[in-house]
């Protein structure tokens, strides 16, 4: 099945359509910051989204209220997904751009139950680079990490 891109031009965003009522969508729940509601595509039954209702792009523009109401909400629909599906998995799933595989240019997150031999595929080759390289790459990002 090939990937969904969202159409929809410029400042007429698929996800603030939703959030606007503008499109249909089956909710599945709702706060001050973000949305839950069914996907599409439905990789498997009770596969989710969950989305920010501010437009922001992906995790380098939402705030940290609403990375963390993001992902709150996400738990909130995983233990729902657990009770009504029964998925032996799960995977929650943020893409950032295209080059990350991101789809729709507005933020959320995928909450996907798991089966064996679902046909989802999430892997990549191990590089395994020497320990003096990770301490490195680890400097290299604590000397850039924000204030929390």
């Amino acid at each position: 099945m090939p990937k969904f891109v969202d159409p929809s031009p410029p400042g007429h965003c698929i996800f603030c359509r939703l959030v606007a009522g503008e499109i249909p969508a089956a909710r599945v729940a709702e706060d001050a910051l973000t949305i839950a509601f069914m996907d599409l595509g439905q990789v498997n039954p009770g596969h989710v989204l969950v989305a920010t209702r501010r437009h922001a792009e992906n995790l380098y523009d939402v705030t940290p209220e609403e990375a963390g109401a993001a992902l709150k909400m996400a738990q909130r629909v995983a233990l729902a997904v657990r009770d009504v599906f029964a998925p032996p998995g799960l995977t929650i799933l943020q893409a950032n751009g295209r080059e990350g595989d991101q789809t729709v240019m507005h933020f959320h997150l995928h909450v996907v139950p798991r089966h064996a031999d679902d046909g989802i595929a999430l892997s990549w080759p191990r590089k395994e680079p020497p320990a003096d390289i990770l301490h490195d790459y680890a400097a290299r990002l604590r000397a850039k990490l924000p204030a929390s």
